[in-house]
């Protein structure tokens, strides 16, 4: 499942769409959820502003005369990608969604079908607004402190990894990002959040930032499906302190990598680092 690496690694590759007048909005098969109150053909005409993400969630704000005029907000589901092509192909099976546009057309294809393109008046506006309600806060936002964080863990009672997969503490640490930031600060995953002491949940917090300001910078993880609007795939995952590495050395103090499930997900850990 794309996270927020992998979504922001989308947003800065269909950057040239900012800018651009749209021509048309093809809809295919129906997505996750409908496009909303107004009809395809209605953005017609308007221009494309600066491409947003909250989450892992795209914004295209929409532009009428040089004013904000609603937008779509684009999901990638599970499987989803984005490409920005300068000359669009017949659309396939799997291409549910083209933004066309006079400099090129932006096309979600999503084998799956979780993926979505709502229009919303706005993002703080319903349907964006409900959509991104649960979201917590950006992991790079400086109001997101460490003292803060810390608080918000001391409310609950359950594994520091479940929490971290909830995005409630903070988005974008999905279960790659979350296994090698706790390798990363030396916490054991099935730590309860309210046993985290004030020291320990700074650091959680500076290697959540640290892995992923590295996974974006390799492009994201490309585990089966991701690629970047370009075709790109990510590398992240060759680097991986400890995700997908069971039964090998850990690169810090040489013991064996272990895995467990949690919640129904795969978690990697070092039992002699974190503790």
């Amino acid at each position: 499942m794309p996270e927020l690496p992998e979504v922001e690694v989308t947003r800065l590759s269909v950057a040239g769409v900012t800018g651009a007048r749209v021509l048309g909005l093809r809809l295919g098969k129906p997505l996750r959820w409908p496009l909303g109150c107004e009809p395809a053909a209605s953005v017609v005409g308007r221009t494309v502003g600066e491409v947003q993400r909250r989450g892992k969630y795209l914004w295209l704000p929409l532009l009428s005369l040089g004013q904000a005029d609603g937008g779509l907000l684009w999901h990638l589901g599970m499987s989803g990608s984005l490409s920005w092509l300068a000359q669009a192909p017949l659309p396939g099976p799997h291409d549910h969604a083209d933004l066309q546009t006079d400099r090129g057309t932006l096309r979600l294809t999503d084998p799956r079908r979780f993926g979505a393109v709502v229009w919303s008046p706005a993002l703080e506006v319903d349907p964006a607004a409900k959509l991104l309600a649960r979201l917590g806060p950006e992991p790079f936002d400086p109001a997101l402190t460490a003292q803060g964080f810390h608080a918000a863990l001391r409310q609950r009672r359950v594994a520091i990894k479940q929490a971290l997969l909830s995005g409630e503490l903070v988005v974008g640490a999905g279960n790659i990002y979350a296994s090698d930031a706790l390798f990363e600060a030396g916490i054991d995953p099935r730590t309860r959040c309210d046993r985290i002491a004030a020291a320990r949940a700074a650091r959680l917090l500076a290697a959540v930032r640290r892995v992923l300001t590295e996974a974006i910078a390799a492009g994201g993880s490309t585990l089966k499906d991701f690629k970047d609007a370009h075709g790109t795939v990510g590398q992240y995952q060759g680097q991986a302190r400890v995700y997908g590495r069971e039964g090998q050395a850990c690169q810090r103090c040489g013991g064996t990598i272990k895995r467990l499930v949690q919640g129904q997900r795969a978690t990697y850990y070092c039992p002699g680092c974190q503790h």
